[in-house]
């Protein structure tokens, strides 16, 4: 796991819930928090190389484009649970997986097209990984709570 220091926790609390939507955003990050451009550059790109960072991007409400979600869960074997997450973070729709402590370990939230898109893609990881029992809980009623973890 990647040490943080100082600096890389003032930039993770700069950028999960206010990044910047400019043409440098980088710059007008450094410029926030009196850095230099390629030293936020250099510290982002190290956090995402070792997977501190799974994705830099927008949020949006599925509904809204079409699309639809689900809440997934599986029951992990312990020696298994990396390989079962970097599985599941291959695909484009999973936003973020978690563990939790229960027979149903691995969370991971997927958004699609469509159900049956959804469902194709659990087979898939399914077939991949040896985990059989993934449970697909689509969303019928969505919360939206903002989720800022003040390093």
């Amino acid at each position: 796991m990647t040490q943080l220091d100082e600096t890389d926790k003032r930039i993770l609390n700069r950028i999960q819930s206010n990044f910047p939507i400019a043409r440098r955003p980088y710059a007008a990050i450094a410029e926030d928090l009196n850095l230099g451009q390629s030293d936020v550059i250099r510290r982002v790109t190290r956090m995402r190389e070792s997977g501190l960072i799974r994705r830099i991007g927008g949020n949006f409400v599925p509904e809204k484009l079409g699309y639809v979600s689900t809440l997934c869960a599986a029951s992990v074997p312990g020696d298994k649970i990396e390989m079962f997450a970097r599985v599941v973070n291959q695909y484009s729709g999973v936003t973020h997986n978690y563990m939790r402590d229960n027979h149903l370990n691995m969370w991971f939230t997927f958004i699609a097209p469509s159900r049956k898109h959804i469902q194709e893609n659990l087979t898939q990881i399914a077939a991949k990984t040896g985990i059989d029992t993934i449970l697909n809980l689509p969303a019928t009623r969505v919360f939206k709570i903002k989720a800022h973890f003040n390093l």
